[in-house]
């Protein structure tokens, strides 16, 4: 370990391992270490479920209708993946793809006046949907034909509207969209968690509801995919990558110091040990010095018996409850995958509430949500902090990502990870660029 590198990368969560897979295929020397046993760090899948009970603090082992500990993979965070979004690419550019199975999610669901109705995302689902009456659905078609055609590089699309000066807000009005079609357009399509976003110039929201109909468009069902055994296994897909490349990995390494020198840093002391870097790579867990509070998420993970009501009896679904239907300023997501993705025992559901808090009782925020999946059998309750680093890391070179939000989508995490590579190389991400140097080490084949 006395080397010195071009990367230390600390805490093998999903950022963390992806970015480490990045910099040794861009021919980095890269050491990754964890303070844990396992990978993952705060986005791991949690297995046997006795370890769950443990860290929830449950006393007790689980009983034995839960089945066996193994059959379990539990998500600490609860996210599924846009098909057509950006970790999807990185995953196939990479190849990373070869070490996992994804299943497409069977359905998106929007919550409106206490009930549940199914997104729609194309236009006859538009026309047969009960969230709307028959103008609206005319109306509604109107737009997302519109959304459809609208191309940034082509003005003709643009029908009068300037997509980097006319709010979508704006674009509303002019398609006459009433306030329920407004909700579920801008939370449950373009997947917005606030009303925020009404303010802004429409460009970035009608390529959010192109990026759900485009994600849609590849499997049917939903435009979400989820990995077999967990998202647990994302990291490590990145982090077999990163070894392939020569990249160094090690576990269970307490991370006694980071070295700064004249306001640099320039190593990694660990168990009486220095590691040399030029740059370091870390999760908030490992500068809390360096790091702000921005806002608390709280997270329920429910196991049941059963699947939601009112889903068609679906092994794995979304529900997103928007902000306006419940008098919050942030939407409540619900994540439920079953033993169909082998992350639970025959039979048993897991669903997972989570929302950004907003209350010194965050519990209470997620009622609505949690009523929606009774009977429950049994919940584990978080609430973590946001943390965010407090600059840059161009003069330091220590580079820390987010924590995970409340968003049911790797979306934001991806932005994190191109701002991240490119405050330290200084040039933008380019996915091009994953596959060339691929070709480099492989040839063409």
């Amino acid at each position: 370990m006395n080397e010195e590198y071009d990367v230390i990368v600390l805490g093998t969560g999903l950022t963390e391992c992806i970015l480490s897979g990045i910099m040794t295929v861009n021919g980095k020397k890269v050491l990754h270490m964890d303070r844990n046993p396992y990978y993952g760090g705060e986005s791991a899948s949690i297995t046997p479920l006795e370890d769950l009970y443990k860290r929830f603090k449950i006393p007790g082992a689980p009983p034995a209708s839960m089945g066996r500990g193994r059959d379990w993979n539990l998500d600490l965070i609860p996210k599924f993946l846009m098909a057509n979004g950006q970790l999807v690419k990185m995953l196939l550019y990479t190849e990373v793809t070869r070490y996992l199975d994804f299943k497409v999610t069977e359905g998106s669901f929007v919550y409106k006046g206490g009930k549940i109705y199914k997104v729609p995302s194309t236009e006859a689902e538009a026309l047969a949907s009960s969230l709307m009456g028959l103008f609206e659905k005319r109306r509604f078609r109107k737009f997302l034909v519109y959304v459809a055609n609208f191309d940034e590089k082509d003005p003709r699309t643009f029908e009068g509207i300037d997509p980097k000066k006319t709010a979508i807000g704006e674009v509303y009005k002019k398609f006459d969209l009433g306030q329920d079609v407004i909700d579920f357009t801008g939370h449950a399509l373009a997947l917005y968690r606030t009303d925020d976003y009404l303010d802004q110039p429409c460009c970035e929201t009608i390529n959010r509801i192109k990026l759900y109909s485009e994600s849609l468009a590849r499997y049917g069902k939903s435009p979400y995919l989820y990995p077999l055994y967990g998202l647990g296994e994302l990291p490590q897909g990145f982090a077999r990558l990163s070894a392939i490349y020569g990249g160094t990995y090690m576990l269970n390494k307490p991370i006694e110091e980071i070295i700064v020198q004249n306001g640099k840093v320039i190593g990694v002391k660990s168990e009486g040990e220095v590691a040399r870097c030029k740059q370091l790579i870390c999760d908030p867990s490992y500068v809390k010095d360096r790091v702000e509070k921005v806002g608390q998420v709280i997270r329920v993970i429910c196991i049941l018996s059963h699947p939601i009501k009112n889903t068609n009896d679906a092994n794995s679904c979304q529900i997103i409850i928007p902000q306006n239907q419940v008098n919050r300023k942030s939407d409540i997501y619900v994540c439920m995958i079953s033993s169909a993705h082998n992350v639970a025992a025959q039979g048993k559901y897991i669903a997972i509430v989570s929302t950004t808090a907003e209350t010194k009782e965050p519990e209470k925020e997620i009622r609505p949500a949690l009523e929606l999946l009774e009977p429950i059998e049994q919940k584990f309750v978080s609430i973590s902090d946001l943390l965010v680093p407090k600059d840059l890391g161009t003069e330091s070179q220590i580079f820390i990502s987010r924590t995970y939000d409340a968003t049911t989508h790797f979306e934001t995490t991806c932005d994190d990870i191109k701002n991240i590579y490119k405050r330290m190389t200084g040039s933008e991400f380019d996915f091009e660029e994953m596959k060339r140097k691929k070709n480099d080490i492989y040839g063409e084949d």
